[in-house]
């Protein structure tokens, strides 16, 4: 008998779920933030809080533990080194799932899984801003540089004689069955 078997399966083989579960790990790992649907974010929760809990111990066997699942050292040192330790305070509760709506193709709840203690990218600065960096150097630096070689002389062309292609005549566009396709697009935007 199946008791107490309950499992969020995602109408998958094992070895597919596994392997969809592993992906959507790596994923988050990797951007911190993912979509996907309610289902497989309930799914990769638990799996995501088991990695995190391996990576806050930073043991060789926890390092291994994690190997197993992810099947990349990248990723284990991004976790071990990273991620892990800006959950050092907290307990558990390292994901949180945030309702996006539903897609719009199969009616699926979309949602976002994301990491709850998250690492803001530096915004890039402007080239603006670099320039004048560049321009509010003091002058023994610009000295320093090396000066630019003067332009070698540009030689004068001699002229060849170019052909001229005919003229290409553009062919009229035929509409697909008359217009047809305008209608079912104006149609499918309806909905």
């Amino acid at each position: 008998m199946r008791h107490a078997k309950a499992k969020l399966r995602l109408n998958r083989f094992t070895s597919w779920r596994k392997a969809t579960l592993i992906s959507l790990a790596k994923a988050l790992l990797i951007h911190q933030r993912i979509k996907t649907t309610h289902a497989k974010a309930k799914a990769v929760k638990p799996l995501i809080e088991k990695l995190i809990s391996l990576g806050k111990n930073n043991s060789l066997f926890a390092k291994r533990q994690a190997y197993r699942i992810l099947g990349d050292h990248k990723l284990v040192s991004l976790l071990f080194n990273d991620i892990a330790p800006r959950f050092a305070n907290r307990i558990g509760g390292y994901t949180r799932i945030l309702n996006l709506g539903l897609r719009r193709g199969d009616n699926a709840q979309l949602v976002i899984l994301a990491l709850t203690e998250i690492k803001e990218k530096a915004p890039k600065k402007p080239k603006v801003e670099a320039e004048k960096k560049e321009a509010g150097k003091p002058e023994i630096l610009k000295e320093e540089l090396p000066k630019e070689q003067p332009p070698e002389e540009k030689k004068p062309r001699t002229e060849v004689a170019v052909k001229e292609k005919p003229p290409i005549s553009k062919k009229p566009t035929k509409n697909f069955l008359g217009g047809l396709r305008r209608i079912f697009k104006r149609e499918r935007d309806a909905l």
